[in-house]
């Protein structure tokens, strides 16, 4: 089992680009698929998640070359023109590709069926079907989850749907089959969610209006070919933003060309609240996404009860700001994210169970989390624990090191590769000290 093995570093330094951004990625090679012409996207994450959801429209008919890993031309064919794959498509580990999959899916002519591996064959898709069936599509799920049949050859009709829960997957996959309907969709959220697909969706062509917390969405009759540059994925940029305030002292930690989605960074807001020193600068657009640079200096963090609203705008970057709020003074709580439950891993389950391992007092909540804070110092004590496959467990134990005591041992850490390839060689890049596979290293 692939494991790593983090030793203490006490200072984290220079500057660095992370990744390109996975939410982004997948959609630019979705909505290029079904656009008319050919799309060029730079910046694109190579990352096994979207290599999934690259496989999969190429089985579907679309002519895509790949110059480089970070390279993609897309040659679109249209609304109409997918074809049936003639087997299951392997989405691996990747919920975001199955969920929007479904969607896109589900309007087609053709039958298709939706796989992925243990991990995503247990994970809930009832929350994407049921709204799929109330716009006529027939979308099937085995007990709640994958795999998940779709029969084609369905008519599409708009609906006004109110979502339960607050999840940009869930909308996207609405808007994917909304495409199709034969009158406009309107979604309305109880609370921000990502927006990434309404944006490019915009950049496309469609008539996609924007209310408060409601989306509507006109049927186009095409998409239009798109030139995208992926920006860098905020949630990568998220492990090294809590390393650098646990330890870039001096002149900090530089981290370049970050996607600023307003969506996607909640951990910002939430972490300024905890008193961290965050440098925004260079500020500008990649097509329809703000970007910008930051500069993240060694910080003395409070405690926190963590603000609901800031939950949802923050879901995947909560593990690693559970590290920040084991190094800070006084307690913190997070509640409201019940979602975490249902992730790649149970992820309150998983980062309760490593924080343990390492001696850090703490209880996990049905929704959430309270952590006491140790302050200045070593927050950690070396140990193990077990990322259960999941790859924001694993890299945030890893980051953990910074503040540790002892070598800090992360097993089965192999689906880092699903959404941050090249996470090692870039964290030593920046002075962190983990060693990958270390049981197959010759002693």
């Amino acid at each position: 089992m692939q494991g790593y093995e983090a030793h203490p570093t006490m200072r984290v330094f220079g500057s660095m680009t992370v990744p390109g951004d996975k939410s982004i990625s997948h959609r630019a090679l979705m909505l290029s698929g079904i656009a008319e012409g050919v799309s060029e996207v730079t910046g694109f994450l190579a990352s096994e998640d979207c290599l999934a959801t690259l496989a999969a429209m190429q089985a579907l008919g679309v002519n895509i070359e790949q110059p480089n890993p970070t390279h993609v031309l897309i040659h679109g064919v249209g609304l109409r023109g997918l074809r049936g794959a003639g087997k299951p498509l392997d989405m691996g580990n990747a919920g975001t590709a199955m969920r929007l999959f479904t969607g896109l899916l589900s309007a087609q002519a053709f039958n298709s069926r939706l796989i992925g591996d243990a991990s995503l064959m247990k994970r809930p898709m009832e929350r994407v079907a049921r709204p799929l069936r109330e716009m006529g599509a027939d979308v099937r799920t085995h007990n709640g989850t994958p795999p998940v049949d779709i029969v084609g050859k369905r008519p599409i009709r708009g609906i006004d749907y109110q979502m339960p829960i607050a999840s940009a997957q869930v909308k996207s996959a609405i808007l994917l089959a909304a495409l199709y309907a034969d009158t406009p969709t309107t979604v309305t959220a109880p609370a921000v969610s990502r927006d990434h697909s309404e944006r490019m969706l915009q950049s496309c062509g469609v008539d996609l209006r924007t209310e408060g917390l409601k989306v509507t969405l006109s049927p186009p009759r095409q998409l239009n070919s798109q030139n995208l540059s992926v920006p860098g994925d905020f949630s990568s940029a998220a492990f090294f933003i809590v390393a650098g305030l646990l330890a870039a002292r001096e002149e900090g930690l530089r981290i370049e060309n970050v996607g600023m989605n307003p969506t996607r960074t909640g951990l910002l807001e939430i972490l300024r609240r905890m008193d961290a020193k965050i440098e925004i600068f260079n500020r500008r657009s990649s097509g329809a996404e703000p970007v910008a640079d930051l500069r993240v200096h060694a910080s003395r963090l409070r405690g926190i009860r963590v603000p609901k609203d800031l939950v949802s705008l923050a879901i995947d970057e909560l593990p690693v700001l559970f590290i920040a709020a084991a190094c800070a003074e006084g307690e913190t709580w997070v509640t409201g994210a019940e979602e975490l439950r249902v992730k790649e891993s149970d992820r309150i389950a998983a980062m309760s169970a490593g924080l343990t391992a390492l001696g850090v007092l703490h209880a996990p909540l049905p929704d959430g989390i309270h952590i006491e804070g140790r302050g200045a110092g070593m927050a950690f004590n070396g140990g193990t624990v077990d990322s259960f496959g999941d790859h924001r467990i694993a890299m945030s134990f890893a980051i953990a090191s910074v503040r540790a005591g002892g070598t800090i041992r992360i097993r089965d850490v192999a689906n880092v590769a699903t959404s941050f390839p090249g996470f090692v060689r870039l964290a030593h890049s920046v002075g962190l000290d983990i060693l990958e596979n270390p049981a197959s290293r010759p002693q």
